[in-house]
């Protein structure tokens, strides 16, 4: 009996031992399930292994090296997608469903020799034949500051820009983009920064064909040795060009003739260019000249709006420019007669060829444009004008004389319906003499007028480049609209791919004016030009 009561105790106190270790086991399940539950609640997600915390954080890229190298961490890695099931309410959350803002948007920097980019740069002094080139590289391509606003400009975020500098203030703001990677295979875009339109200004003149096309090759042939190019042969490839399309089409070998051939050699007709002009061809895509504008933040935009939409406007409409007597066609001088002859108080001219030339100040041509209400937009030397986004950063209405002035031209940046921001006169009105301009625009009612200057001040955040040095909220610059915009063409031409389907066929096609017109001209008025 004795040795049976003991049995018995010690199998009581083994059960209560069993009892008591399970409850503290419940619990601690209890509480790890309730600290999974509630981090999927929060937006989080448990600590899985020490490698996944590792490839959710996130950096922010550093500074191009001296080498002109972009050092940026990877982007989530591939392991942050595998799947990590819970289970809460009857709802499976997985690491899937993360939402990556940066998906479809990755871009990857080549790291290209220097001597096609800063190396480029160095021979400033010859950038362009008739010019030093070398004060326009400060600021980050913005050029000096402009140090006398006399009352005319803001204090802050005005600059002696150079047209052609677009390549240098694209290249140092994609530094700061928020979608970058070292991870080529992740990206959706493959950026060249190649700086082809102020390496061949500088052969335009007095340089045979190899020289102006030496730079070309090279990049090409550099290009066609990365990894990266045999994914897609290139149709994930985008450059910016700061001169016009029409420099590097050079169809022939004659040494007569003007440009590079860059884009008519095979692997660039697989690369897309956004250039201050664009041709015919369907790989090229305009975005805005370099305005003086640059701002740091929002509020600057927004101040800088609100003068521009409510100032008074002594002129109806006004011409900053010079004739072209020996351009076939040309039509500025009757433009320039028309605006001299109007009534007084109706036009001002801005002459661009007179001694003292104003045209490249920024107070004195803001000045003159902040002061009408109509600015007359003809082709010059090319169809398009820098011009035209200095009109619109100071609220006067573009007037335009032909569809690739602007129209077939900017199609990420103005909307389909011109009438809303613009005026067109047809060019052939005024070379034969059948329109009076003072008379068409006399026909536009202040409210019109104040409606129309409204769109245009709209447009201002999109064709402005802002200082790298900050990052808008509230607007999308110039080049957060052509970052989206190539990323998006980049994928549809993956999508082609993912079908079987070859994406070349439209991809780089000439004689596409109808195209990029369509839906914003009607088929009468393109039947006058073609």
């Amino acid at each position: 009996m004795e040795k049976l009561i003991v049995d018995g105790s010690h199998c009581h106190n083994q059960l209560w031992f069993i009892i008591r270790a399970s409850f503290v086991f419940f619990v601690v399940l209890l509480c790890l399930d309730y600290s999974v539950l509630s981090g999927v609640k929060n937006g989080g997600f448990p600590l899985v292994s020490q490698s996944l915390s590792g490839s959710q954080k996130t950096h922010k890229a550093t500074q191009l090296a001296a080498n002109d190298e972009i050092s940026v961490p990877n982007p989530i890695s591939n392991d942050a997608h595998r799947d990590f099931p819970f289970r809460e309410n009857n709802y499976n959350v997985t690491l899937a469903n993360v939402t990556d803002p940066c998906s479809g948007k990755y871009i990857y920097v080549h790291r290209l020799p220097t001597r096609f980019n800063n190396g480029v740069l160095k021979d400033c002094r010859n950038l362009i034949k008739w010019f030093n080139m070398c004060p326009s590289l400060m600021n980050s391509g913005f050029g000096p500051k402009v140090e006398k606003p006399q009352g005319v400009l803001s204090r802050k975020n005005w600059f002696e820009t150079n047209q052609f500098m677009l390549e240098l203030i694209f290249h140092q703001r994609i530094k700061q983009y928020k979608c970058l990677t070292n991870d080529s295979s992740m990206a959706s875009a493959v950026y060249v920064p190649f700086y082809a339109g102020l390496d061949v200004g500088r052969y335009l003149w007095g340089y045979n064909t190899s020289m102006r096309d030496s730079a070309a090759y090279g990049v090409a042939d550099w290009l066609r040795k990365q990894q990266e190019w045999n994914r897609m042969f290139g149709q994930d490839h985008f450059f910016v060009a700061g001169r016009i399309a029409w420099d590097f089409r050079r169809q022939t070998d004659n040494e007569s003739e003007w440009g590079s051939k860059l884009m008519n050699l095979p692997e660039f007709m697989n690369i897309t260019m956004l250039s201050i002009e664009s041709s015919s061809w369907s790989n090229e895509f305009a975005i805005p000249y370099p305005t003086y504008f640059h701002p740091l933040r929002d509020i600057n935009v927004v101040h800088w709006q609100k003068g521009t939409r409510t100032g008074k406007r002594r002129y109806l409409f006004c011409f900053a420019g010079a004739p072209r007597p020996t351009m076939k066609g040309s039509i500025r001088g009757e433009i320039i007669n028309q605006c001299l002859s109007a009534p007084n108080r109706t036009c001002k001219f801005l002459d661009c060829k007179a001694e003292g030339n104003k045209c490249d100040t920024p107070v004195e041509v803001i000045k003159v444009f902040r002061d009408c209400k109509f600015c007359l937009q003809p082709p010059g030397d090319s169809y398009t004008r820098r011009s035209t986004f200095d009109s619109i950063i100071s609220g006067c209405i573009p007037v335009f004389f032909h569809p690739y002035s602007a129209y077939a031209q900017y199609i990420w940046y103005f909307p389909k319906n011109y009438t809303k921001y613009s005026v067109y006169i047809p060019h052939n009105d005024i070379k034969n003499g059948n329109v009076s301009i003072n008379r068409v625009l006399s026909r536009f009612s202040e409210h019109r007028i104040s409606e129309m200057r409204k769109e245009v001040v709209k447009l201002i955040p999109k064709v402005i480049y802002a200082n790298p040095k900050s990052r808008f909220e509230r607007f999308e610059d110039a080049i957060d609209i052509a970052l989206k915009k190539v990323t998006e063409r980049v994928n549809k031409v993956g999508e082609v791919m993912k079908e079987g389907k070859d994406p070349s066929v439209e991809f780089a096609a000439g004689n596409q004016w109808k195209m990029k017109l369509d839906g914003i001209m009607g088929d009468q008025a393109l039947e006058t030009l073609f």
